[in-house]
């Protein structure tokens, strides 16, 4: 079966057009509308139902039997995590002093142990 075909034979016009009545009675626009609410898949949304969707969808309208067909569960969204607030920025003066107060030997280890290459400013 190709993808988005439906199984089992299509519901007849009137049964459709009954379905999109009880459905405007329900409050609905149309079958979009209808589709969070009533479970439909994006095929149903478009009007197009095998002949057991429409009667059991209709069933449910009508308040008969509960038999409609059983929606997707959606899967469980993990809860967001907790945002940081953004470290606020420095003043560049004060950056500016705190690396002058490091230590040569120690900001050339830091550098060389993050991957940059230090050489000696050359003399001209």
């Amino acid at each position: 079966m190709a993808f988005g075909q439906q199984q089992g034979r299509p519901a007849s016009a009137k049964q459709v057009q009954y379905l999109l009545a009880l459905l405007q009675q329900a409050g609905h626009d149309g079958f979009r509308d209808a589709r969070g609410p009533m479970g439909f898949n994006q095929r149903q949304a478009a009007g197009k139902f095998t002949i057991d969707e429409a009667s059991a969808y209709i069933d449910q309208l009508n308040g008969g039997s509960d038999a409609r067909p059983e929606p997707r569960a959606e899967p469980a969204r993990p809860e967001p995590k907790p945002t940081r607030p953004e470290p606020k920025a420095a003043p560049a003066a004060k950056t500016v002093r705190s690396i002058r107060d490091i230590p040569d030997d120690r900001l050339v280890a830091e550098l060389e142990r993050r991957g940059f290459t230090v050489t000696r400013p050359s003399e001209a």
